[in-house]
């Protein structure tokens, strides 16, 4: 009788320490659970049915989790949940300070953005500030920071709805140094440059970019351009050009990207690869030969490009270098000048391989698009072609063309119409080409919403996803998603970002594969694509159901080089 009052005893105790405390609810174990989807990882490998947990800003667990609590739960039964989609190259570094959302890139799932091209956020002094007045003043933008470190901070206090990561400019520290000349650095003005190169290596860079094609930066030498990279190679940076030329001299340019690679000892993104003009249009199959015969010689090189066959620059990039040679001001002056403008008529109207002549190579003012303007006064003309501006004012298309630059101050965004889709498609289906958007994020509401763009700027991700996986299978889904966010990620050394793992950060993209496409058109760009359900940027539902939330969870992303001593 006694054992057994002890055994009844003691199991009374353990049945005790197995009883919950109180009758308190029990809390969740996830704040985030979704469920039921289809988990296509960002690695490549074929998808499977699981469900995913967040708690904080990581994913924490992948399974079946049919068991499990949490705060909010998603049905992603019929839906597609991968990793948030990394765009290889935005333009989103000063849109982000005047609107944070970052709405147009976040609602097509994007919700990282690598930005930098050739001319970056920083370092930057008062002459590279006056150049910009126009921009600054339509948008009551201030400048105050002067170095990386000091935008990260910035961007940090005032927040922002993507990570951001950037590229130091090789034209930026040339502006710095040297200014608007076409010239050659002195050996103390190179020693300058590649210091605040390795300054803004260790402020974070990702690495070295340049964008040749354009004035200031293809007055650079190709061993100009071998020294800085040298210095962003010391800190574990890349190189990352939009290269010389993506037209009638693209083998030359081909040549000194490797040059570039080989003599820096560095890896190499070519962004936006392309290959423009009529008279080049099917060379795409050549062109990613040479590159893959480099890779074959251990050459580290890829390249990117975004679903549309026409590209995005300044109106003014239809003139030539030396019409652009000194700045703003002094292009401006030249185009007042009446025998200056009839040179200009005479050289843009001729075939030259000196330099990219963009306008020509477009067809002419037919394949000239206005997307963006400073002057509010020019809003109406946003989306017609120079063709179109030019008989609505009575003009000579050329004259048209100079005087809307006249009108905007330089400040003008336009679409050029100069590639094939056959060329587009090839450099796709490539494995080692990925995607960007090569545009800044804008929004149908707010301070950026009289301005337009190109539609790749709102669509590119969810047009993959609808016209080349779903309706033409250019691509597996797999493939398609590993080239919009593995892919990208390696590429650039982003850490813990990119895969759906345990214990990586939570950027998440759930979108229906049935419905996604894009809804922008060049001449009504700003429309925000339909098919992206749930965004979760570092575990912050940025998308819920379809409609974007307030989150702005977006973080600073800093290179290797990030800390290191001098």
């Amino acid at each position: 009788m006694t054992m057994s009052r002890s055994i009844f005893a003691v199991l009374s105790l353990l049945l005790g320490a197995l009883a919950p405390l109180s009758d308190e609810p029990q809390s969740p174990q996830y704040d985030l659970l979704i469920r039921n989807g289809t988990i296509v990882d960002g690695s490549g490998a074929p998808g499977f049915k699981a469900d995913l947990a967040v708690k904080g800003d990581r994913i924490v667990r992948i399974g079946d989790l049919s068991g499990a609590t949490a705060t909010r739960v998603i049905d992603a039964a019929g839906l597609v949940v991968a990793p948030g989609f990394i765009d290889l190259l935005g333009q989103s570094e000063t849109y982000l300070l005047i609107d944070p959302r970052a709405m147009s890139k976040v609602m097509q799932g994007v919700t990282t953005e690598i930005t930098g091209e050739g001319e970056s956020i920083a370092p930057i002094n008062e002459r590279q500030i006056k150049e910009q007045e126009g921009f600054l003043r339509r948008f009551n933008l201030s400048i105050d920071w002067r170095t990386l470190d000091e935008y990260f901070k910035r961007l940090e206090k005032q927040r922002s709805g993507v990570n951001v990561g950037t590229f130091v400019g090789a034209t930026q520290v040339r502006e710095y140094v040297i200014g608007y000349e076409d010239r050659e650095p002195s050996k103390a003005e190179l020693e300058q440059m590649k210091k605040l190169v390795a300054r803004a290596m260790r402020d974070g860079a990702l690495g070295l970019s340049s964008s040749l094609q354009y004035v200031p930066a293809r007055f650079a030498k190709t061993s100009e351009l071998i020294e800085l990279a040298k210095v962003a190679r010391q800190y574990g940076g890349i190189y990352a050009t939009h290269q010389r030329s993506e037209a009638n001299t693209i083998d030359a340019s081909l040549d000194e990207v490797f040059e570039i690679a080989r003599k820096a000892g560095i890896r190499v993104e070519i962004w936006h690869l392309k290959t423009a003009y009529k008279k080049n249009w099917g060379r795409m199959p050549h062109v990613l030969e040479r590159i893959k015969q480099a890779r074959a010689s251990s050459i580290d090189v890829n390249a990117d490009i975004y679903p549309y066959i026409a590209g995005s620059t300044s109106l003014s990039a239809s003139l030539p270098p030396w019409a652009l040679e000194g700045g703003t001001e002094k292009m401006l002056s030249r185009l007042r000048d009446p025998a200056t403008r009839q040179r200009l008529k005479k050289e843009i109207s001729e075939e030259s391989n000196s330099w990219e002549n963009i306008y020509l190579g477009s067809g002419g003012p037919e394949g000239v698009l206005v997307s963006s303007v400073v002057n509010r006064e020019l809003e109406p003309l946003q989306g017609k072609r120079i063709s179109e501006i030019a008989i609505l004012e009575k003009k000579d298309p050329l004259d048209a063309l100079f005087d809307f630059i006249l009108a905007d101050e330089g400040q003008t965004g336009a679409i050029y119409f100069m590639m094939s889709e056959a060329d587009m498609r090839a450099a796709m289906q490539s494995p080692f080409v990925t995607f960007c958007t090569d545009s800044g994020a804008r929004a149908t509401d707010g301070p950026l919403a009289g301005s337009k763009s190109h539609p790749r700027g709102w669509g590119t991700y969810p047009r993959i996803l609808g016209k080349y996986v779903r309706e033409e299978k250019l691509l597996s889904l797999e493939t398609a998603i590993h080239k919009m966010t593995g892919g990208p990620a390696a590429r650039v050394n982003l850490r813990e970002r990119g895969l759906l793992r345990e214990g990586m950060f939570a950027d998440v993209t759930i979108f229906n594969p049935a419905t996604v496409v894009d809804r922008a058109t060049f001449e009504s760009p700003n429309q925000y694509p339909v098919g992206i359900d749930y965004v979760l940027v570092n575990g912050q539902l940025s998308v819920d159901k379809g409609q974007r939330t307030p989150a702005l969870a977006g973080r600073v992303l800093r290179g290797r080089g990030y800390g290191a001593k001098p």
